[in-house]
């Protein structure tokens, strides 16, 4: 099941011809209303009893989104923050209910969309690889069987039977993904969770994706790593405010994204909005001022 880190992973080939459909989204959206997502005071409701309604509070967090998948792609989700990439994943998941739209997926769906999600953090590793696999309605027969193999493929040591909440963010990531990958899945989400964990947990996550992808399954990824997108994915598609601006080739759509992210930083700039200081990685030497 793992593979050897140093071996650089050759990309999936573009799908030509294969027509097998895993996910077929039509007309999307996904509307939120304002009214009941922020605190109102009394003084607040009040006044609007006699002001009538405030104009349209909706938002759209995903409107008009057409999306086609069929097995065997690995689909890249990019977009800035607030684009709604995690929504769109969760729709896929069934965690959310569109407002409308049509959305029909083909074939056993396992998803990782939150490190610490369907984790039990009072419960050990191995114990919560028995929990998931009762909430994906697998057999207990069938989740014991797999079970050392989930264990081994996480790689997480005596660790693996402490309880959850001792796990740093990568031990959860390696958990979860060890789980996920491990049933057998028709068509996998992931969420952000591949740039967790160390290098060669990384390398091997990379390696089981691209397997999967080999044996025909249907992959859905969204992340921030651009070189994941294009070394990776055999497609991509660009969403912003909701809206699917861009999709195709993943080195193309990626381009895109870049010269988009590039303008806005300008308008931030022209309009004097600064950047959020970012702070140095750990273990990183910090200069002090006035030394060079």
């Amino acid at each position: 099941m793992s593979a050897d880190p140093t071996v650089t992973p050759s990309s999936p080939e573009p799908l030509q011809g294969r027509e097998r459909v895993a996910i077929n989204v039509t007309d999307l959206g996904v509307r939120y209303s304002l009214r009941f997502t922020r605190k109102t005071t009394f003084r607040q409701s009040f006044g609007r009893m006699f002001r009538g309604p405030s104009g349209d509070s909706a938002f759209w967090a995903l409107k008009g989104v057409d999306l086609r998948v069929v097995h065997g792609e690995s689909l890249a989700v990019i977009g800035p923050n607030g684009a709604g990439k995690s929504t769109l994943l969760q729709v896929l998941a069934g965690i959310i209910t569109p407002s409308s739209g049509v959305v029909e997926i083909d074939g056993h769906v396992s998803s990782l969309l939150n490190l610490g999600a369907g984790f039990d953090a009072e419960l050990s590793g191995r114990e919560n690889i028995r929990l998931a696999g009762a909430f994906m309605g697998l057999d207990h027969r069938d989740v014991e069987d797999r079970l050392e193999g989930i264990v081994a493929y996480a790689d997480l040591g005596p660790f693996i039977d402490a309880p959850i909440k001792t796990y740093s963010s990568g031990m959860r990531a390696r958990l979860g993904f060890s789980i996920a990958t491990a049933v057998d899945p028709d068509i996998l989400l992931l969420d952000e969770v591949l740039s967790t964990g160390d290098a060669s947990f990384r390398a091997k996550s990379k390696e089981r994706v691209l397997e999967l992808v080999r044996q025909a399954k249907a992959i859905v990824l969204v992340t921030h790593d651009m070189e994941w997108v294009t070394e990776y994915c055999n497609h991509a598609l660009l969403l912003e405010k909701g809206e699917i601006v861009a999709e195709g080739a993943p080195a193309d759509v990626v381009e895109i994204h870049q010269e988009h992210s590039e303008k806005r930083r300008r308008e931030r700039e022209a309009a004097g909005v600064l950047p959020v200081p970012v702070a140095p990685p750990e273990g990183a030497p910090v200069k002090q001022p006035g030394r060079p």
